[in-house]
């Protein structure tokens, strides 16, 4: 017996899965270790985000989703944006990305062109809030929230899309989980549970365009989802790791086609958050054609009695989108081509106060919405990409081509041009003095000790009972 050889035990090395991967890294994800660029286009967003949340808590659809948060009751720990209550965070989240999305003027991303703000930001927001975090900690989780988001968007995309499935809420629910998940300092481990957590409540479809509210309602699950993931990983319930790449799993459950190796790759390097930002109040993809339309109305100056046609070239990916001639609320108008460009045109503008319902009967906005026609054009370089031609009754052509909209990474809004929209959007709620404040903390967020006392200043003030008497005399 003694001659026989010593059998050694098996090494069994198994592979992290996907989740294990992404939450190890992002636990890891410091400010510090956040590229300066990162910290910057967060910082940008931030101030984009509050100032887009507190017009659209303003809206009907806002003010919904505000009392629907109020009426649920429980600890008051997150802000409610525009309002004078505190509620419960996962309540704060919800509501608060439902604000956020209510105006269409929330940024987007370069692929699929969803929204990073309305899930991750309104997730890391009232979590920061709830645990007194400060402000470095508030920009890591938004940049690993974003960087997650983005990821996902990556590997799914554009099946996902294709299949109709709405990005901003799908992917998001990952990037608020992550966000969530960093303020809560989840371990590596309960952050991978709490990323198959948020995969089990992945959801948003693309059936959304119309007069309804649907469109504004997509990342409040998506935001509470992932605060919800987190909180509850965070006392020890289990998700499946094996959220991404198992036979059952996320992609290929949401997608025909895949790429899962986004999600890993390049782990080990930094990573480039690409985020554009929106001037017009309208859907992103809209907004090349409403540059055409400016181009042309700046450098010709046509009289709008005297157009015959209106042709806009776009796309496959998007030129069956949009294309709405007779929206029936403002709603619609946001996502409709025809009448974007048909404001545009008469008002020089398209900002939030363009798309309301009593523009809509607009005789001459009519007429140029049924002047305008959309076409397919494969050899256009962007999904998004552009081409208008205006005919004019006595037979002349004026032609604008953009690829890159204002607001672009290519075309980019400047510091100046983000404070100026977000102004415009916060001081007619909460008054210049408290806009000015909010916008000085934002700027120098890294020495905020508690994320509370900027999402305090984002309440709309109480008027005193001085004031309203007078109001009430005039």
């Amino acid at each position: 017996m003694s001659g026989l050889p010593t059998l050694q035990p098996t090494k069994i090395t198994m592979t992290p899965t996907v989740a294990q991967q992404v939450a190890k890294h992002f636990c890891r994800l410091d400010y510090r270790a956040v590229p300066e660029q990162n910290r910057r286009a967060v910082k940008r967003l931030l101030l984009d985000y509050l100032g887009v949340a507190i017009a659209g808590s303003q809206t009907e659809s806002g003010r919904i989703a505000r009392k629907f948060a109020e009426v649920q009751g429980g600890k008051a720990e997150a802000t409610l944006i525009g309002a004078n209550s505190r509620v419960p965070m996962t309540h704060g989240s919800f509501a608060n990305a439902i604000s956020s999305h209510s105006i269409e003027l929330d940024d987007i991303d370069v692929l699929a062109l969803f929204h990073f703000s309305p899930p991750v930001f309104s997730a890391a927001l009232a979590a920061a809030e709830r645990q007194g975090a400060n402000g470095k900690q508030l920009l890591a989780a938004l940049a690993a929230g974003c960087e997650m988001m983005e990821r996902v968007s990556k590997a799914a995309n554009n099946s996902l899309r294709n299949r109709a499935f709405h990005t901003t809420p799908t992917c998001g629910v990952f990037g608020a989980t992550v966000a969530a998940g960093k303020i809560l300092k989840l371990s590596p481990t309960k952050l991978s549970a709490a990323l198959g957590l948020a995969g089990a409540q992945a959801s948003g479809l693309m059936e959304m365009y119309g007069p309804s509210m649907q469109k504004r309602f997509n990342p409040g699950p998506a935001a509470r989802n992932g605060v919800t993931s987190a909180l509850i990983a965070q006392l020890g319930f289990t998700g499946a790791e094996t959220i991404f790449e198992g036979d059952r799993g996320f992609l290929r459950a949401f997608t025909d086609k895949s790429d899962a190796t986004q999600l890993t790759q390049g782990l080990n390097k930094p990573y480039q958050l690409d985020i554009e930002f929106k001037p017009y109040s309208c859907a992103r993809p809209i907004h090349n054609a409403i540059d055409c339309a400016l181009n042309i109305r700046k450098r010709d100056n046509p009289d709008l009695g005297q157009i015959s046609q209106i042709e806009v070239a776009r796309h496959p990916d998007w030129a069956y989108y949009h294309q709405n001639k007779a929206p029936k609320t403002y709603h619609e108008a946001q996502v409709s081509l025809p009448y974007s460009i048909a404001v545009a045109f008469k008002e020089g503008q398209a900002l939030l106060k363009q798309y309301s319902d009593r523009m809509l009967k607009d005789p001459l906005l009519l007429s140029l919405m049924n002047l305008t026609r959309i076409t397919v054009d494969s050899t256009l370089p962007r999904g998004v990409s552009c081409k208008m031609t205006v005919t004019m009754d006595d037979g002349r052509k004026l032609a604008s081509h953009v690829d890159y909209p204002k607001g672009s990474i290519q075309n980019s809004m400047s510091d100046a041009e983000i404070r100026v929209k977000f102004d415009n959007l916060a001081t007619p709620v909460l008054g210049a003095t408290r806009a000015s404040q909010i916008a000085e903390l934002v700027g120098n967020i890294e020495k905020c000790g508690d994320v509370g006392q900027l999402m305090h200043l984002t309440a709309k003030p109480k008027k005193s009972p001085g004031k309203r008497r007078k109001a009430t005399r005039k």
